[in-house]
């Protein structure tokens, strides 16, 4: 029973990255969605593709801005090591 509470608490404490990872998978397969939805309504091919084509691109950069802080690299730590390390040689 103590390992249930330990997995729920795991859960618990990363429920916001699971949200995100949510959101991402519902960006990343919206364009997807809707240009079903549109076939389904009756629409043409080159108003499908247009519009799944935007919404995907649209998913995209909402993706990128949510992801960014995982991106960018940190610059910082490894430039003093770099620095520390040339200092010892001297």
């Amino acid at each position: 029973m103590s390992w249930l509470k330990k997995e729920l608490g795991y859960i618990k404490s990363s429920f916001s990255q699971i949200l995100l990872g949510m959101l991402l998978v519902g960006l990343t397969i919206s364009g997807l969605g809707f240009a079903i939805f549109l076939r389904f309504v009756g629409f043409n091919g080159t108003i499908i593709a247009f519009a799944g084509i935007t919404i995907e691109v649209i998913g995209i950069i909402i993706s990128y801005f949510l992801l960014r802080r995982y991106v960018i690299p940190k610059e910082e730590g490894r430039n003093k090591s770099i620095q520390k390390a040339k200092t010892k040689m001297k």
